[in-house]
């Protein structure tokens, strides 16, 4: 991991649906929604939730890769938003991510649809002016841990650290 990272924050996946449910029901009365953008890869997860918990029917993708695992390199647009929720600068469409970091990608995003409801439910301190909601705000120096990049397996107990 990058040396910026001072901490870590593991999500599980029940933790992850939990907060998606948590920022559904913080979005609730900012609507209505004619849509969902879920910003791919990261944010098809809560705006499958959101979308489910909101009632709204219709989803739609942005391609946007900006991490290869830890590293964060240059921002790539690998599939625009359709037209027809384009129309109007996004008015009535809700943008919906894991999380906003340096906000590279949200600017990005924000630019295409710059009158919808940009919403995540993580948010670092560099990003979190680039959405209107989120649920939980870590350090900018936190790696989070999303569910499908973890995998379960065996830990050492704290007490057993440097038995062979």
């Amino acid at each position: 991991m990058d040396e910026k990272w001072q901490h870590s924050f593991p999500v599980s996946w029940d933790q992850f649906h939990r907060d998606a449910r948590a920022l559904a029901w913080r979005l609730n009365g900012a609507g209505p929604f004619r849509a969902v953008v879920g910003i791919t890869r990261g944010g098809l997860v809560p705006a499958a939730v959101v979308a489910r918990e909101l009632g709204i029917r219709v989803i739609e993708t942005v391609g946007v890769a900006s991490y290869d695992y830890d590293k964060q390199g240059q921002i790539t647009v690998l599939k625009t938003i359709s037209k027809e929720l384009m129309e109007g600068g996004g008015e009535g469409v809700l943008i919906v991510d894991d999380l906003v970091d340096t906000g590279g990608t949200a600017r990005v995003v924000r630019e295409m649809l710059p009158k919808a409801h940009f919403a995540t439910v993580y948010a670092k301190p560099a990003g979190r002016p680039l959405v209107d909601t989120f649920v939980t705000e870590v350090s900018q120096d936190t790696w989070i841990y999303l569910p499908w990049d973890m995998g379960l397996q065996f830990t050492p107990p704290i007490g057993d650290k440097g038995k062979a």
